[in-house]
């Protein structure tokens, strides 16, 4: 017997059979038909308040989850509030898919309502645009939109969706199925001949340096890299915002590059002699603006062709998945050699560095807070934020001591804190989730909150009140002093605002004050909102300890 269905349902089927648990969207008439298969469907359709939201949402769980995360937006405006998440995810090597619904195929080039060209927006920062003109490939491209996303250097795929196109019937048979069998990424294996000549130039070097980053770590990967670098004496530096790809607690890792990195570690990065990338490639940021660990014999194991992004030299690349690579560095007895103290120097350092020294000022202290929120957070809590100074004191104080444990903006987007955090809760209801917001970054996509009340998730935000958008007004001070400009702000009342959507919110007017409300906060099992009004003079940590 054979059976019609819609692409838009069909498109539907195929996200289920590739194991697709959760949708993040704005509903628009443009996508009707899929909002329909979504009817009774095993996937959650996560209703969200901004597609800027659901693209954030998307993109995180991406990034801690095996995966792709999905968003779905209508034309026209839906899909330019959700350009944020796309250029995040191309710019973070993040696998995700946004499904954008599009004006019928007879009203293209009509200047029609709401018509825009998908491929001149999305063309030059995603990874694939493509345009569903085929009904009965609907399958087809959604199975080669996730296995394009994952493959090589991840990244995000946009699919246009005709609504006419949507609401064309497809027969199906014995002889027929609608959905296509997923394909399976391979972890492609170091080849033996790579990891001799890696082992060859480990040998030589006196200064080796591991830095690691990307996306596909797992448990037992980043513990088997962390496992051989302290076995050999070689330290481990973590990309800008991938600081959960190796455990904290290892004492071969030595903190991160990029973004308020510490001065030590800029210095151990133009020492090495041998700099091996594993998962990320010797960028703007890690590298301070393509001025550090220039010279030093490189080695880039990253799965992607092309190595986007690498600058200056590069004397190996071993195309493998970061996990292949960890597992097989991980069995062999290299005989590294590196020079006496290189190891133990750079984790001392880093002990220093990441121990909390009271910021000084009026308000809350953050220093503080961070130190109290160690004690106080599950070891596997699940952290997130956005861009602003206010990411410094988390990226400084707190550990990671499992994979997949950070959802940031490696591209420096604001607003991504607490749609990240309402992704990761329920990609991971079991795990605690802690967002660190500053008040410019939770005022874009705050409103979120509602979308974790409405679906069940809970996470605890901090809010950090400064009145300032912080980072720029330090720029403004350096370079215009005595003329701050346009950073100002006004502020609500942000635990007000939490119990409004009916989650738990609390101020905290003093730092010695935050571990008991922050258990407060946790016994709530709301969303919740601590408040933590900071000194406006207070740019960021103390840096006494670089």
């Amino acid at each position: 017997m054979s059976t019609t269905t819609t692409a838009g349902h069909l498109i539907v089927a195929q996200l289920e059979r590739a194991g697709v648990q959760r949708v993040y969207g704005v509903p628009g008439e443009s996508f009707l038909d899929v909002l329909d298969g979504l009817h009774g469907s095993s996937i959650e359709t996560v209703v969200t308040r901004h597609e800027g939201g659901a693209g954030f949402m998307a993109l995180a769980e991406g990034r801690l989850t095996e995966l792709p995360g999905v968003a779905m937006v209508t034309r026209g405006p839906g899909a330019a509030n959700a350009f944020i998440a796309i250029h995040t995810a191309h710019q973070d090597a993040t696998p995700m898919i946004l499904f954008v619904g599009l004006i019928p195929v007879a009203d293209r080039g009509r200047e029609s309502f709401q018509e825009f060209d998908i491929n001149a927006w999305f063309g030059s920062t995603a990874k694939k645009v493509v345009t569903l003109d085929d009904a009965a490939s609907a399958a087809r491209v959604v199975d080669d939109a996730i296995f394009t996303a994952l493959s090589g250097r991840p990244g995000p795929v946009v699919i246009g969706l005709p609504e006419d196109v949507l609401v064309h019937t497809i027969e199906s048979g014995p002889a027929k199925s609608c959905t296509v069998e997923p394909r399976t990424v391979a972890r492609t294996e170091p080849a033996a001949a790579d990891l001799a000549g890696l082992e060859a130039k480990l040998a030589a070097a006196s200064k080796p340096l591991i830095v690691v980053g990307g996306e596909g770590w797992d448990q037992e990967s980043s513990d088997a890299l962390a496992g051989w670098a302290s076995r050999h004496g070689v330290p481990v530096l973590a990309d800008f915002r991938a600081y959960d790809a190796v455990p904290h607690s290892s004492d071969s890792y030595a903190g991160y590059l990029g973004y308020a990195r510490s001065d030590a570690n800029a210095r151990r990065l133009d020492e090495a002699d041998l700099l091996v990338f594993v998962g990320c490639v010797r960028a703007d940021v890690l590298s301070d603006g393509y001025k550090r660990g220039l010279d030093a014999v490189t080695v880039v194991v990253h799965p992607g062709a092309d190595l986007l992004g690498h600058f200056g030299r590069l004397d190996q690349h071993i195309p493998a998945h970061v996990a292949s690579f960890a597992t097989a560095l991980a069995a062999t007895d290299s005989a590294v050699k590196p020079a006496a103290g290189w190891l133990a120097g750079a984790r001392a350092d880093y002990e220093k560095f990441s121990s909390a020294q009271p910021d000084g000022g009026t308000g809350v202290d953050l220093a503080v807070v961070m130190e109290i929120l160690k004690q106080e957070m599950d070891h596997d809590a699940v952290i997130t934020y956005g861009a602003g100074n206010h990411s410094l004191w988390p990226a400084r104080y707190l550990k990671h001591t499992t994979a997949n444990s950070l959802a940031a903006p490696r591209n420096g987007a604001m607003g991504m804190g607490i749609p990240a955090a309402v992704a990761a809760s329920l990609a991971y209801p079991g795990r605690q989730v802690i967002s660190v917001a500053g008040d410019g970054c939770f005022m874009m996509n705050g409103q979120e909150i509602a979308t974790a009340m409405g679906h069940g998730g809970k996470f605890i935000a901090l809010v950090v009140d400064n009145g300032i958008f912080a980072t720029i007004r330090e720029h403004q001070e350096g370079h215009y002093p005595g003329r701050p400009s346009g950073t100002h702000m006004t502020n609500p009342d942000f635990a007000a605002l939490a119990r409004s959507y009916g989650g738990y919110g609390e101020r905290v007017e003093k730092a010695e004050d935050f571990g008991a409300a922050f258990r407060r906060a946790v016994d709530s099992g709301l969303p919740a909102v601590l408040h933590l009004p900071q000194d406006p003079t207070t740019r960021s940590p103390k840096t006494a300890s670089n």
